[in-house]
């Protein structure tokens, strides 16, 4: 019994001290810091004819870099670097007139209810690489914020933006619209590197997104970024607070994007510039830009990336599809070997293109060597695989042709 007093005591002991404990803090949220700003940011206050916004000025030297680009790599940009993929439309462009533009925004879904609260513009001077900022402390403040943007907008020829053509553009013409201001886009040349981006990479990496690409290409990776889903509300945040300090993290992303997209800009069309000088590593970024000299009529430069991207260890669904590709090029322009060997191996193994290439070289012994009863052989396997009535009826003409092999048969 004097156990069980003892563990009763023990317990009123515990449960006394439990109560008279302090009651746990719960976690409070990040205190909200006053302050203009002009306080946290480096920047001033610009007044135009239509009211007044905050403007911010950065600078990186030519000596600087942005993962494994240099600045001074971007200040010596020939000046038909954007010709060939923007398949002649930029035959001849000044890197100096260049301006590369980001937006961030009150939301994703565009329309006359989304403001582009801050304007990034980038651009390359003697001193390195600039970039501006526009910002419109107050909704008050977008006519100021938009005819400043007008105004520098001026000296540049080409636009260079990431997805530009379906978002940033449209945004600002929209926000033109209601300030009823021109927009001063019609007279630029619109270059959206997203597009470029697709064609060269959309076979090497789960994404395109421009921090995806900026990672896998530049070999940067942000630290403590603001994620693109907060930012509507921290600016939200800043509107109602007044507190500036969330701020910085926007600038700084919005900066880090289009320092990147400049990059890029620097770096993807050298592949379509000269394919075949570039030092691509990746199979499939060879196959993209194939691809794309492929559309472009480009054939022989096709050819040869595809050859190379077999070398370098595709997945199997890529490589079929990439062999199947680069047979039908050398048939298209007369390399008949070549096709004839690529075509062999694609019927040594079960794969999508199997029965295609059965048929091609159907095709080749009937039409070309005049061997129906080896067209025939080909053309019956090719019916294993799966009929279709265009081999069925190769297989009733090879079947008059070739009477020898009928007699075997029957």
């Amino acid at each position: 019994m004097s156990n069980l007093h003892d563990q009763l005591a023990h317990l009123r002991q515990r449960m006394a001290a439990a109560m008279s404990a302090p009651a746990l803090e719960l976690a409070q949220p990040a205190p909200i810091v006053p302050g203009n700003i002009l306080d946290w940011l480096d920047g001033a206050e610009v007044r135009t004819g239509r009211g007044a916004h905050f403007e911010s000025r950065r600078i990186w030297r030519n000596h600087q870099r942005h993962g494994s680009v240099y600045i001074s790599d971007l200040q010596e940009m020939p000046g038909d670097l954007l010709s060939a993929i923007s398949e002649g439309q930029l035959p001849q462009v000044d890197p100096r007139r260049v301006a590369f533009l980001d937006t961030e925004t009150t939301g994703l879904a565009g329309g006359s209810g989304t403001y582009a609260f801050l304007i990034g513009v980038g651009a390359l001077n003697q001193e390195g690489f600039e970039l501006r900022h526009f910002f419109m402390r107050d909704y008050s403040e977008e006519p100021s914020q938009l005819a400043a943007l007008s105004e520098h907008l001026r000296q540049f020829d080409v636009l260079v933006t990431y997805n530009g053509r379906a978002y940033d553009q449209p945004l600002l013409e929209t926000r033109y619209r209601m300030s009823r201001m021109p927009p001063p886009f019609a007279r630029m040349e619109h270059f959206d590197l997203l597009f470029g981006a697709r064609r060269l990479y959309k076979l090497a990496f789960d994404s395109c997104r421009l921090v995806e690409l900026e990672s896998q290409i530049l070999g940067v990776e942000r630290v403590d970024d603001v994620p693109g889903s907060m930012i509507p509300y921290l600016y939200f945040e800043f509107l109602r607070t007044r507190s500036a300090h969330r701020m910085m993290g926007i600038f700084e992303h919005n900066s880090f994007d289009i320092l990147t997209l400049a990059c890029l800009t620097g770096v993807i069309p050298r592949a379509f510039h000269a394919p075949l000088a570039v030092p691509l590593h990746r199979g499939a970024e060879m196959v993209g830009l194939a691809r794309w000299l492929r559309a472009a009529g480009r054939t022989e430069e096709s050819v040869v990336l595809l050859r190379r991207a077999m070398e370098t260890g595709l997945d199997d669904a890529l490589l079929w599809r990439t062999v199947w590709d680069c047979a039908l090029l050398e048939k298209k322009r007369g390399n008949e070997a070549g096709a004839l060997e690529l075509f062999t191996e694609l019927t040594t193994a079960r794969n999508p293109h199997q029965a295609g290439a059965l048929e091609e070289l159907a095709k080749y012994y009937e039409h070309t060597e005049k061997n129906y009863a080896l067209a025939l052989d080909m053309t019956e396997e090719a019916l294993g695989l799966g009929a279709t009535p265009g081999l069925t009826r190769r297989r009733e003409r090879l079947l008059k042709r070739a009477p020898s092999r009928v007699r075997r048969l029957l």
